[in-house]
């Protein structure tokens, strides 16, 4: 709204009465223009923060040279792999081999639309905004089976279907953990969601879902999300050892860098979607001014994303990479009857215990 009064007040500061359509078209554009701008940036500075972290844990220094302790790193490898050559091998399917990272960077991009940063601030805030974001991600994986196809390689080839096998398995037990989430919220919407886990005593995190008996979903969702970002781990599709670079091994300059963006993105939208879920989202953990006023919303949606960013990253730099019959055992013999006997339990809490508590 504040963003339509925007640019109704603008265009009445050049004489023109703006018609409502078209300041609601002008304020969705300028939101969608600066979440993409801020999601590219952040990438930036979450994949400095990874490098650092994983530098600090084996007691090195990381990025240190370009800029105040290397904080441009990451921008100087972006204009890098600008003015790189695109080259395409000559068996592949030129077509395919470049439509397939435009297709993953696009399906990463377009997630974020139901995701909210603070109360009222999202772009779509839809009745089902966790099935469409469960469609979305689910499409993730055409990006990387179409660029391992068509790269013409059989290194790529078996990178796509380890993926392929790999994204599949782990969906299930995320989508079971999301009904949980479900059940107790009572609502696909997200914000919905949030608002199911807010609390009028002081301790404002009481009610988060995090607290409640659907804390072992959060470490399902967290272990989940690392196998299905292919985040190590579980980065068995780019096992360097095995499969060279995974299924971007034919790829470089631009179009390497727009997996890498869609790669980093996702694993913020995750984070995200977990601070949403069992954190409590936008939601300050203690109800006591100032800590509670609404603006400061984004701060501690952004606080939670980070922190569990950090938890991802530290299990990269600590945890060894699994085999693929302990990553496919883990995810159909483990996760997937846990989720599953959870979502009973969860619905048996919901119906019959909670109302009388």
């Amino acid at each position: 709204m504040a963003l339509i009064q925007f640019w109704t007040w603008l265009f009445a500061k050049l004489g023109v009465a703006l018609p409502y359509g078209w300041g609601w078209f002008l304020s969705q554009a300028t939101f969608i223009v600066l979440l993409c701008l801020v999601l590219m940036l952040s990438v930036a500075v979450v994949i400095l923060a990874d490098r650092k972290i994983w530098a600090a844990v084996q007691m090195r220094r990381g990025p240190n040279v370009v800029g105040p302790f290397g904080i441009l790193q990451t921008i100087a490898d972006a204009l890098k792999f600008f003015f790189k050559e695109v080259i395409i091998p000559a068996g592949a399917n030129k077509v395919l081999f470049l439509l397939a990272p435009v297709v993953s960077v696009a399906l990463a991009f377009i997630a974020w639309a139901v995701i909210p940063f603070n109360k009222g601030w999202v772009i779509a805030d839809i009745n089902v905004g966790i099935l469409y974001l469960f469609a979305v991600s689910s499409l993730g994986v055409y990006g990387t089976v179409m660029a391992g196809w068509a790269s013409n390689s059989k290194y790529a080839f078996l990178s796509a279907l380890r993926a392929a096998a790999q994204m599949v398995s782990y969906e299930v037990s995320i989508g079971f953990v999301m009904i949980t989430v479900l059940l107790f919220a009572g609502s696909l919407n997200i914000s919905q969601i949030v608002h199911a886990q807010e609390s009028t005593g002081v301790l404002g995190l009481a009610h988060w879902n995090v607290f409640t008996i659907l804390f072992p979903m959060l470490i399902i969702f967290f272990v989940s999300s690392l196998a299905e970002t292919q985040r190590p781990p579980f980065d068995l599709l780019e096992a360097e050892s095995e499969l060279v670079a995974g299924f971007f091994v034919e790829y470089s300059s631009g179009p390497f860098l727009l997996f890498f963006l869609a790669e980093y993105m996702n694993v913020i939208m995750l984070c995200a979607m977990m601070s949403i879920l069992f954190l409590g989202g936008w939601l300050s953990p203690i109800n006591i001014f100032p800590f509670n006023i609404p603006v400061l919303g984004i701060f501690w949606f952004l606080a939670k994303t980070a922190f569990l960013f950090f938890m991802m990253a530290m299990v990269k730099a600590m945890v060894p990479r699994y085999r693929y019959d302990q990553l496919m055992r883990l995810g159909w013999k483990i996760f997937l009857p846990t989720s599953l006997i959870w979502v009973v339990l969860t619905a048996v809490w919901v119906a019959f215990i909670r109302p009388h508590l």
